[in-house]
């Protein structure tokens, strides 16, 4: 058993340590040594886009994001605007339908039946040479699709992925996820700049019209999969840092808990979905999908068999102090959840917290997807 439990541990260690900083590592080292620039001409002329906006019962926002895209430095003569408001029963159409006068058009069914139905149903209707999807509540910068659009005049670039930020507050959820899409701009930069990007930032992404691809309506993350399919066809998806979109952290650790449970749930979905990517015929692009994101699904099944074989070989001294190690981690995590119930101003331990917060959300997704007890339809977190 002791053999077993060694093999056990040291996989299960590496492939954690890989995952949060091994990876970032490797793929930062290669986008600077290997490159693989794409063509952006920011003097090219300027694209027709369409802007669409899923919008379910968004009354309290959906007024400011429409001024926000109309407020937009973009040529009215080149732009369309859609909303669709499928299921709303809080007033978000009479909002969208008072900008009527300003070329907002509003799609409206009383059946809700999610993100991606929404934006199969609108796709169809749009004029724009690019489709800009951006979620409700997520403003854009006034440069951002000025910034985004240069990158299509690449023929091989099909998507291009906005930068999410999040709106700092003193709130451990907001810290966390602040810190967390920080840690992920990074690797996805790295990644675009080496192959291609991993998925684009659901909140904010570009497409051209002709590459868009309808699918099921029950994909629960329906910006990762159509993006990767997109990488499966053979096209290219690029990250613009410079096409900034931002967002309000989630109000709570219990609707941080709920969006991120639903997105691990749709990651072990996607798995499945995107099971050809894990053909060698993929070369680097199957390395970045596992490593980038398979690993970082499972990696909390990576945390549990490193702690449970060290438990096993507690008797060896190495092995005894690795358990200690994972105990103070653990037990650091639960210091920083009491201190973030203080609101105290620990940010290492809080950090440590978030940490293993996002990994337990990885645990319940998974379960949600197994039972499938995940609905495509999200509920706010706010």
């Amino acid at each position: 058993m002791v053999p077993v439990a060694i093999a056990i541990f040291t996989v299960s260690a590496a492939l954690v340590g890989w995952t949060y900083a091994g990876y970032p590592v490797f793929i930062a080292m290669l986008a600077r040594l290997r490159p693989r620039p794409h063509r952006r001409d920011a003097d090219a002329p300027l694209p027709s886009v369409t802007f669409i906006v899923p919008a379910y019962n968004e009354a309290q926002i959906i007024a400011q994001k429409i001024e926000n895209v109309l407020a937009l430095d973009y040529p009215e003569a080149l732009r369309e605007f859609i909303v669709i408001a499928d299921g709303s029963s809080d007033g978000t159409t009479a909002v969208v339908q008072s900008y009527e006068n300003k070329g907002v058009r509003l799609l409206f069914q009383p059946v809700r039946q999610g993100k991606i139905a929404a934006m199969n149903r609108a796709v169809p209707s749009a004029g724009g040479e690019i489709l800009v999807f951006s979620d409700a509540n997520a403003m854009m910068e006034s440069d951002s699709v000025r910034n985004i659009v240069p990158n299509f005049a690449d023929p091989q670039v099909a998507c291009v992925s906005g930068e999410k930020r999040i709106r700092p507050t003193d709130d451990v959820q907001a810290q966390g996820e602040s810190a967390y899409w920080r840690y992920e701009a990074l690797i996805k930069r790295a990644d675009s700049l080496a192959s291609t990007a991993i998925g684009a930032v659901g909140e904010f992404f570009a497409i051209r019209r002709e590459r868009y691809i309808e699918m099921e309506i029950d994909n629960i993350i329906e910006d990762f999969v159509l993006s990767m399919r997109l990488v499966m066809e053979g096209w290219r998806v690029v990250y613009e840092p410079r096409a900034v979109v931002w967002e309000e952290a989630s109000p709570s650790l219990h609707g941080e808990w709920r969006r991120r449970t639903r997105m691990a749930a749709g990651g072990f979905q996607a798995i499945g979905r995107l099971s050809g990517l894990f053909s060698p015929r993929y070369g680097l692009v199957t390395f970045q999908f596992i490593s980038h994101k398979v690993l970082r699904w499972l990696a909390p099944f990576f945390m549990i068999t490193a702690l449970a074989s060290s438990a096993v070989l507690y008797r060896i001294p190495v092995f005894r102090a690795f358990l200690g190690l994972q105990i103070l981690f653990y037990l650091l995590a639960l210091v920083g959840w009491g201190v973030e119930s203080l609101r105290g101003p620990w940010k290492l331990v809080r950090m440590i917290f978030y940490f293993c917060f996002a990994n337990a959300t990885a645990l319940a997704g998974f379960v949600r997807f197994v039972t499938g007890s995940q609905s495509v339809l999200w509920k706010k977190a706010r």
